[in-house]
């Protein structure tokens, strides 16, 4: 039986965005996430929300947040990384956010794990691990143009930073309405993001198309 798929009008995706925020909990972002075991404390006690996030940093959040360790086929077949040796703390989580095409490298087989992320960069990596549908290119277009600075992401974040949004996973400012996709990715925006994937795991967004079964026979 052939289904037929039909884009909803993009006024109903772009009606969907404020319900999404409408559903936020009460409970603390940073409250959830560390009951949900994937960030932590520091040994004083302070999450430290202002904190910059660097790739080892995000590799081992998404790590915990996917429980990437039990998606990869090859677990035990390391990937050559010329800046993080298998004395790195996070060498194991680098090796399976590669593993698992979360996050790539960089050129001449380096991954930078100290190098800062932005939040063009965690959101979009975010939603794509998430694994949820993108747009088409002219819903994209339309959906971005609700924010003021939509015109400095970069053009290959476009797609996932519209899932992001869609989802409920970024965090914008309330007197701008901007993304600000260059700033740095903080320890407290990624705890916003994940405390909206946690609630993503209970209510799910609107599908954005329809399916019309044929008539029965």
């Amino acid at each position: 039986m052939r289904r037929i798929f039909g884009i909803l009008p993009l006024v109903f995706l772009l009606q969907s965005l404020p319900v999404v925020a409408q559903e936020s909990t009460t409970l603390d972002p940073v409250e959830q996430v560390i009951a949900a075991g994937w960030m932590n404390r520091d040994r004083d006690g302070d999450f430290q929300a202002q904190r910059i996030l660097n790739r080892a940093e995000l590799a081992s959040i998404l790590v915990k947040t996917f429980d990437l360790e039990k998606r990869v086929a090859q677990p035990d077949k390391p990937i050559p990384v010329l800046d993080v040796p298998t004395s790195h703390w996070a060498y194991r989580d680098i090796q399976l956010v590669l593993q698992n095409n979360v996050m790539t490298g960089y050129r001449q087989g380096r991954f930078f794990p100290n190098q800062r992320v932005t939040r063009a960069e965690a959101f979009s990596i975010l939603a794509q691990a998430y694994g949820v549908f993108q747009f088409p290119e002219d819903t994209v277009t339309e959906l971005l143009s609700r924010y003021p600075d939509a015109e400095k992401i970069p053009t290959w974040a476009r797609k996932s930073i519209a899932t992001a949004l869609y989802e409920g996973f970024v965090n914008i400012d309330p007197l701008t309405n901007s993304i600000a996709p260059l700033a740095p990715m903080t320890r407290g925006d990624m705890a916003y993001a994940l405390s909206k994937y946690l609630e993503r795991q209970e209510i799910t967004a609107p599908i954005p198309w329809t399916v019309e079964e044929p008539a029965p026979m």
